[in-house]
């Protein structure tokens, strides 16, 4: 059983030996853990940094792609490098090591697909107060979306099986977190929460520059996430409202015309027409939405399958090479 710690990083040199050396080295139930840094097209040293402190793997881009395409590479390394679990961390040290244990029980115990660290947002020390109750509407709002029972919707701190980081494809230029869960929810995995510790902020953060564009570029991923899966239900909604914005002029209009002052408000009828018409095709997007949504996920089926196949012909080349090696070994003896 592998599992492979991953850490997204951007400008990271001073705060990651501090978080490197928290990670645990040993975990009851683990072969082996390895650590993958993902240089974000830093400026800095930070892979230096990470080789000198002993990183198994490092991933470079070559310019700042953002922490949801980091993640992204994180993963498809991570499963290249024969991953059964994949822990993602902050590089800032916000998460506590030693929590990790926490995280990767469930997945171990068989009992989550994805579990995330719940840093106890309404009593978290290190929040203010309008923080806690942006978090906490945030997490609310994609709880009720994604139809998981998660808490810290925003948490970076995850344990992934193999089998659903397979599953997982992260479109946002953003962040992961919210998309992520709902398309966990849509594709039913089990997600749980796990309580974990925080440390004190070191330095603000470098997803976004304020709260009005955090809360707009998640907002924007919620959404965009949510109507990618749900694109028949999202259509139908906005062309029902429209088609019943739309009613409401036409309404005015009969009411007048009913009795007989029905002339000069033809304008009623125009405006109407034209918010149910728009309605109507608001719905017939939804239908050519929900058939495209159909075929991406039989292209995601496709995907998974063939992460199969790579597993079963890196497991052969394995049993192969070990093979090898001891026909060697009984070659070289018989030789002796």
């Amino acid at each position: 059983m592998k599992l492979i710690i991953q850490i997204p990083c951007y400008n990271e040199a001073q705060s990651l030996p501090e978080t490197l050396v928290a990670l645990p080295r040993q975990i009851d139930g683990i072969d082996s853990i390895e650590i993958l840094v993902i240089d974000d097209g830093s400026k800095d040293n930070t892979s230096d940094v990470a080789r000198r402190f002993g990183v198994h793997h490092i991933v470079r881009h070559r310019t700042n792609r953002g922490l949801a395409a980091a993640f992204q590479s994180g993963i498809n390394k991570a499963l290249a490098e024969g991953a059964d679990i994949i822990v993602n961390t902050d590089a800032d040290n916000q998460y506590e090591g030693r929590d990790i244990c926490k995280l990767v029980a469930p997945v171990l115990a068989g009992q989550a697909d994805i579990v995330v660290g719940d840093r106890g947002v309404r009593n978290n020390a290190h929040f203010g107060s309008f923080k806690r109750l942006l978090q906490m509407f945030g997490s609310a709002t994609v709880k009720r979306l994604s139809n998981t029972d998660i808490t810290d919707a925003v948490s970076g701190f995850r344990a992934i099986s193999r089998a659903a980081a397979q599953k997982i494809n992260i479109t946002s230029s953003f962040s992961y977190t919210t998309e992520m869960l709902i398309q966990a929810g849509r594709k039913r995995m089990a997600v749980v929460s796990v309580p974990i510790r925080t440390n004190g902020v070191i330095r603000p953060s470098r997803l976004f520059k304020s709260i009005p564009q955090f809360i707009t570029n998640t907002g924007a991923t919620m959404i965009r996430a949510y109507a990618m899966y749900n694109p028949l239900k999202v259509f139908v909604l906005a062309g029902l409202g429209l088609f019943m914005l739309g009613a409401l002029p036409i309404l005015r209009f009969l009411w007048f015309f009913i009795n007989g002052e029905g002339q000069g408000h033809l304008q009623s009828i125009v405006i109407g027409g034209s918010l149910m018409t728009l309605g109507v095709v608001a719905v017939m997007f939804g239908a050519v939405a929900d058939l495209v949504g159909r075929n991406r996920q039989l292209l995601e089926q496709t995907l998974e399958r063939l992460h199969r196949v790579e597993d079963t012909l890196r497991s052969e080349a394995a049993d192969d090479r070990h093979s090898r090696q001891r026909v060697e070994k009984l070659r070289n003896g018989t030789d002796g």
